[in-house]
C-alpha cells in the first residue's frame, strides 16, 4: 500500500457526519484506503453473493450485524440500504459509524441524495496521481512510461504489466460494469464506441460526428458519455461560462481521466511508441488536466475546472477557478520551451476584464520538461510536478 492523500480528508469527515461515501472507479484503492483509514471498523463486500443476498432480503438485520459501525463496500450493489441507514443514523448518530464505498457512482447518486442528503459526507478517490504514485519502487520516471502505462495502482502493487492489466480491466468493464448500467444490445459497438472517444481525447465534443463515427445515434452517443464519465473513465470539461462574449466557445472538452486507458484504447504498445505519435499533445493534455483533477479531489473539493477558446482567438486549455484567484493553465508535451508556450496567456487579462471573472490571474504552463522557471509571464512548470500547481 501506498499513502493516499484522500486518507486525511476521509478522517475528517468521519469525524463530522454518520455516513462518508467515498466513491470513484474500479480498481482506484477504495478499500484499501478505507481499511487503512479505519482499521477497527469491521468490514463487510456487498460483492459477496452470500453478503449481498442478506443486504437484500433482511436490510435490518443486515444492519442489526454492524450496530457499532462498519466499513461496507461496492454498497452500488445494494443501493436500496442507504434508505435503511437513514434510519440507522437518525437514531444513533454517531459521526463516522458507517464508511461506504462505491464504483459507480450512477448506481449511488440517486439513492444518496434521497436517503443521506445531509447524512453523508462523499468523496472521490482517483488512481494516484504522480507524486502518490512515486511511492511504488517500481514506478516511472520518465515522462512516456508514466502516460503509458497511467496510474491504476494494481499494475505497480502487483507489479502486472501495463498491457495485460489494462486489456483485461477495459473487458471486465465493458463486459460487467456497462450491462449493470444499460442494455447495450452489442457490446461490440459499445467497445468500437470508447475506442473512438480515445481517438477524440483532449477535443471538443461534437455528438453528431460521434455518433455517426459510431454508427448511433446523437441520443445514444450522448448517454454512452454519460455512463463513461460517471464512472470515472472520461472528464467533460465544460467551456468557461464567466464570459459573455458571442464568439465564445461553449462545447466541452472531452479527457480520459487515466493515460493508460486512453493509451491502450489507441492500440499503443510501448511507451516509446509516444514520442512521434500524432496524439501525443493530446494524450499528455488528458494526462495533465487529470492530474490537476486529482488535486482538487484530494483535497475533498469538487472541482472547478473548465477550458477557454474563442472561435477566432486565443484558447486555453485550462481554467481553474479558486474564488479570488484563477488558474490559467497551458499544456505543452514539448521538452523545450518556446515563447509559443505562452502567447495565448498575454492575451487572456483583456478578454477576461470585462467578465464575472476573478480579480486574480495566475498563470502556468505544463510542459514535457524538467526545469522549472519563473517567466515573466507564466510559471513553466515541469510534467512531473503537476499535481503540486495550485501550490504554487
Amino acid at each position: 500500500m501506498i499513502p493516499r492523500k484522500l486518507q486525511a480528508k476521509a478522517r475528517e469527515l468521519a469525524g463530522f457526519y454518520p455516513v462518508v461515501l467515498i466513491t470513484g472507479p474500479r480498481q482506484a484503492g477504495k478499500t484499501t484506503l478505507c481499511q487503512a483509514a479505519f482499521p477497527d471498523r469491521a468490514y463487510v463486500s456487498l460483492e459477496a453473493l452470500d453478503n449481498r443476498d442478506f443486504a437484500h432480503s433482511d436490510p435490518r438485520g443486515f444492519l442489526a450485524e454492524y450496530r457499532h459501525g462498519a466499513i461496507i463496500d461496492e454498497i452500488q450493489q445494494v443501493p436500496e440500504l442507504t434508505s435503511y441507514l437513514q434510519g440507522e443514523v437518525d437514531s444513533e448518530p454517531e459521526p463516522g459509524r458507517f464508511i461506504l464505498t462505491g464504483s459507480q457512482h450512477f448506481g449511488l447518486s440517486q439513492s444518496i441524495s434521497q436517503s443521506l442528503a445531509g447524512r453523508c459526507g462523499i468523496l472521490a478517490l482517483l488512481p494516484p496521481d504522480y507524486e502518490e504514485l512515486t511511492a511504488f519502487p517500481n514506478a516511472p520516471d520518465d515522462l512516456y512510461t508514466t502516460l503509458w502505462q497511467g496510474a491504476y495502482p494494481r499494475i505497480y502493487d502487483r507489479d502486472i504489466p501495463a498491457h495485460q492489466w489494462l486489456a483485461d480491466y477495459i473487458v471486465t468493464y465493458i463486459e460487467r460494469d456497462v450491462r449493470q448500467v444499460v442494455n447495450v444490445g452489442d457490446l461490440q459497438v459499445f467497445s468500437e464506441f470508447l475506442k473512438l472517444c480515445a481517438g477524440r481525447t483532449a477535443c471538443e465534443i461534437n455528438l453528431s460526428a460521434l455518433g455517426n463515427d459510431a454508427g448511433i445515434s446523437h441520443n445514444t452517443a450522448r448517454a454512452w458519455l454519460s455512463i463513461l464519465e460517471t464512472s470515472y473513465i472520461i472528464h467533460r470539461l465544460p467551456a468557461w461560462h464567466g464570459n459573455i462574449r458571442k464568439q465564445i466557445v461553449k462545447a466541452p472538452k472531452l479527457h480520459f481521466l487515466d493515460s493508460g486507458v486512453a493509451c491502450y484504447l489507441l492500440g499503443i504498445r510501448e511507451p516509446e511508441q509516444l514520442r512521434h505519435h500524432p496524439l501525443r499533445g493530446a494524450i499528455f493534455e488528458s494526462w495533465a488536466v487529470s492530474e490537476l483533477y486529482k488535486a482538487q479531489a484530494n483535497r475533498g473539493e469538487r472541482p472547478r475546472m473548465f477550458h477557454y477558446r474563442e472561435s477566432r482567438g486565443p484558447e486555453i486549455d485550462v481554467l481553474i477557478d479558486q474564488g479570488e484567484c484563477l488558474h490559467a493553465i497551458e499544456i505543452k508535451s514539448g521538452s523545450t520551451a518556446s515563447p509559443d508556450f505562452f502567447k495565448h496567456l498575454q492575451l487572456l487579462p483583456d478578454r477576461l476584464k470585462n467578465s464575472r471573472s476573478p480579480s486574480i490571474i495566475q498563470n502556468h504552463v505544463i510542459y514535457g520538461g524538467e526545469e522549472s522557471q519563473q517567466r515573466s509571464i507564466a510559471q513553466l512548470v515541469p510534467w512531473r510536478n503537476t499535481p503540486g500547481i495550485l501550490s504554487l
